[in-house]
């Protein structure tokens, strides 16, 4: 479960790093980041106690596809998002990220190695 948490962070490091350099360059491309909310899949598929949880409450308390995608939706095709870039939306709105998520010397960290592996 911790990778999966890594994996998140780094998405939106990646993002907030990837604006930085666009903007630089003078790209008008926008990168965004986004929360999708808990959303009903197969990810703890193997973990029996999950399964038990989630065939018990999960129609209650976590998100069904469509609704776990509207926040992506919004952000890519809501006129008021245009432009926005570097930013991180929860549930359709604008919303703060983790500390950590917003660090920017650990964002180039980590651009900085992935290029290094790419090259």
């Amino acid at each position: 479960m911790a990778a999966y948490g890594q994996s998140k962070l780094a998405n939106i490091l990646h993002a907030n790093e990837l604006t930085r350099h666009l903007k630089e360059q003078g790209v008008n491309i926008t990168a965004n980041s986004l929360h999708p909310g808990v959303v009903a899949t197969n990810l703890f598929r193997h973990m029996s106690i999950f399964n038990g949880f989630t065939a018990m409450f999960g129609k209650y308390l976590l998100k069904n596809a469509q609704q776990g995608a509207a926040t992506t939706c919004y952000v890519a095709l809501n006129p008021q998002v245009k432009g926005v870039s570097g930013e991180y939306f929860s549930d359709s709105n604008l919303s703060k990220a983790s500390s950590k998520a917003t660090d920017t010397e650990l964002a180039k960290k980590l651009w900085d190695f992935s290029m290094n592996l790419v090259e």
